[in-house]
């Protein structure tokens, strides 16, 4: 990637409905090579996709949860395939350490994790343990990741 395109996937990161004129305009571009260099970006993987960001909490979601999960050693599969049907798990990640997965999930109330956990989480395949951490607060959210890997580059470690 050049440097157009890091400034491409930065400005895209900050506001992925603009237009390719303005896009173009932020970066040096005119309109038909912003074009191209997204399209190419688009191919490649680098961009997943378009989204809109939504508010947890303007929808009802007020709490957020991470839940560590334990699982047997043969239900990997059915496990993965269950977490991605289930619409409260809005992240899973496979672990190192204790747990198998990390989970990030919303729900409305204290007595709605209480029930997502009780009736519904603990009971996917697999499932021998759930450790829970409610969230208190988010501080930050949506990082700007094109910044973070264009200026780590060639780096093995992080800087201090």
């Amino acid at each position: 990637m050049d440097k157009l395109d890091w400034k491409i996937i930065a400005e895209l990161e900050r506001d992925g409905r603009q237009s390719y004129a303005d896009l173009g305009e932020q970066v040096g571009l005119s309109k038909s090579p912003c074009w191209s260099r997204v399209k190419n970006l688009e191919e490649r993987g680098v961009i997943e996709g378009y989204a809109a960001r939504i508010d947890p909490l303007a929808i009802g979601l007020a709490v957020q949860s991470f839940v560590e999960v334990q699982i047997r050693f043969d239900a990997h599969t059915d496990f993965e395939a269950a977490v991605l049907a289930h619409p409260a798990v809005v992240e899973c990640h496979t672990t190192a350490g204790e747990s198998d997965y990390l989970l990030k999930i919303f729900s409305r109330s204290a007595d709605h994790l209480d029930e997502l956990l009780r009736h519904n989480l603990s009971k996917l395949p697999g499932v021998q343990r759930l450790k829970t951490v409610v969230c208190l607060k988010t501080i930050k959210r949506h990082g700007d990741l094109a910044e973070w890997a264009r200026t780590t580059q060639g780096r093995t470690s992080q800087p201090s």
